[in-house]
């Protein structure tokens, strides 16, 4: 049984998961960020254009 806890506490394999997946949850909110950003400054372009074609065709 001694051996066993003794294994389990120099088992590293479950931190370097948890690791990884922080690092992907990190990046996938980076992403995420961006691409709301990004989909913001490309409406608000849409939204002028828009308007100036309306402006200039009356």
């Amino acid at each position: 049984m001694r051996k066993i806890i003794s294994r389990f506490v120099r088992d590293e394999s479950g931190a370097t998961a948890i690791e990884y997946g922080l690092i992907a949850a990190l990046i996938a909110l980076a992403i995420i960020t961006g691409a709301g950003a990004l989909g913001n400054s490309i409406n608000a372009k849409f939204t002028r254009i828009a308007t100036t074609l309306n402006s200039s065709g009356s």
